[in-house]
């Protein structure tokens, strides 16, 4: 989904089909008390702070467990499994991607119900979605013989990867099911099985979860442990060779979003096709789609095409060829390319900066605060910085002195001073930053003192 999504801020979350991201919305689809305990969101180290801002931006608790390094879906189910077990070897647990988009949340919660009850007789039920249309981007499954009379739960005949077009319109006449990775098992079933499949996987993750610490609100599993853990995601670890795999046929407006194409499809359009977000206009085209938040972006006379605007760069492609941006970023991170990562804009736990423009020895921000939102107590080695404050009031530290700073005042800081920068008010701080001297990178910050544990 670049170029909204990059590695900083990943397509989970992003608002791409309405005002929430597919994070939001998967949280608040498993918010139903009568149905679901507290949910385990699992996360990387990196995005802690997203996930604890966004789940409280719709006020959900959930406990934010974290991964030290990437280990694809198999650990991550792994450690889902452990965590539960650990509850009741006979915890019902489900799993969901939270970058996917579900258009019917009452109906899924009623296919978990459903998976459930096959699960507690030791099922692994993965919910397979019934194409629209045959699509080439998608893994499929061959259902097989159904469990039970009295329930719409069937074997798995086969998993198959995913096809060319011709074969992707084979399985769709002959009904097989789009490959959706969400899974509802028992724990003790689930744990049983990795630890068959992959014990090194299994006693890996049990190790990283025995000795997971606590940070602030987040439970850390054991870096050196996890590591030991295979990449491997959970079909391969366990779906595909697992004797106790069942599938549940789903039809609730499903979509992994995996293209901007996909977006287009699922966002509300004009009489002619266009999908426009933002300061988007189209004249004389059809099925296009654009979406800029701040720069006036037009197409004329063009179909099908798709035009994505941010603060430093522009996507223009064919909706057919959409599937073709992952080869773009991967192009761009060959030479090196900071967009193919990095927005202008990046977020921190006390609140976001975004960069305005830069030099060879200067460097202007604009930094906003949350209420309650404190900056590291730092210095700086190559670089002096002024602070411009536009709304708010700023609490101030430079080395021992201690003052406010109010709208449309300044303060400077010399090289090597330690300072700290606090908003104490009710309303967001927004400051402009001017930065000057002979490096302005971000790893010129020497944290003294941090209260989100960055030091």
């Amino acid at each position: 989904m670049w170029p909204e999504s990059r590695e900083s801020l990943p397509k989970q979350f992003l608002p791409l089909i309405g005002t929430r991201s597919s994070f939001q919305n998967t949280v608040l689809t498993l918010k139903r008390a009568d149905v679901f305990a507290r949910p385990i969101v699992i996360s990387n180290h990196d995005y802690r702070f997203l996930v604890a801002e966004q789940l409280a931006q719709i006020q959900a608790d959930a406990e934010i467990v974290l991964e030290p390094v990437r280990r694809d879906s198999g650990p991550a189910v792994a450690v889902a499994a452990e965590l539960a077990f650990q509850r009741d070897p006979d915890t019902i647990v489900v799993v969901m991607a939270a970058d996917h988009v579900v258009q019917d949340p009452d109906g899924l919660v009623e296919l978990c119900k459903e998976a459930a009850k096959a699960a507690a007789g030791g099922k692994i039920v993965t919910l397979g979605i019934r194409p629209t249309h045959a699509v080439t981007g998608y893994g499929y499954i061959r259902p097989g013989a159904r469990l039970s009379a009295d329930r719409d739960v069937m074997e798995v005949a086969a998993f198959v990867e995913k096809p060319d077009a011709a074969t992707a319109q084979t399985y769709v006449d002959q009904g097989y099911l789009w490959n959706s990775g969400n899974f509802v098992f028992k724990a003790a079933t689930m744990r049983g099985e990795i630890a068959r499949f992959e014990p090194a996987m299994a006693a890996a993750c049990a190790e990283a979860v025995s000795k997971a610490v606590r940070d602030l609100q987040f439970l850390v599993l054991d870096k050196t442990a996890f590591e030991a853990a295979p990449r491997k995601s959970i079909d391969y670890a366990v779906m595909e060779r697992t004797t106790s795999a069942a599938v549940i046929p789903a039809d609730i407006g499903w979509s992994d979003i995996g293209t901007w194409s996909a977006v287009r499809d699922l966002s509300p359009r004009d009489a002619d096709g266009n999908a426009v977000r933002g300061m988007g206009m189209v004249l004389g085209g059809t099925n296009c789609m654009i979406r800029s938040e701040d720069t006036l972006t037009a197409v004329i006379g063009l179909d099908d095409v798709i035009v994505i605007t941010t603060q430093d760069a522009v996507l223009v492609a064919h909706a057919s060829a959409a599937d073709q941006v992952k080869q773009l970023v991967e192009k761009l991170k060959v030479e090196d390319r900071r967009e193919a990562l990095e927005h202008k804009r990046m977020y921190r736990p006390w609140g976001y900066y975004q960069s305005i423009d830069n030099g060879g020895r200067y460097q202007v921000k604009r930094i906003v605060v949350k209420p309650d939102g404190r900056l590291s107590l730092q210095k700086h080695f190559h670089r002096a910085e002024h602070w411009i404050v536009v709304r708010g009031t700023a609490e101030v530290t430079i080395d021992n002195d201690v003052r406010l700073v109010h709208e449309n005042e300044s303060i400077y800081l010399p090289i090597g001073c330690i300072h700290r920068m606090v908003n104490p008010g009710k309303i967001d701080l927004e400051l402009i930053e001017v930065q000057v001297g002979s490096y302005l990178g971000e790893d010129d910050i020497i944290r003294v003192e941090d209260v989100y544990n960055r030091a």
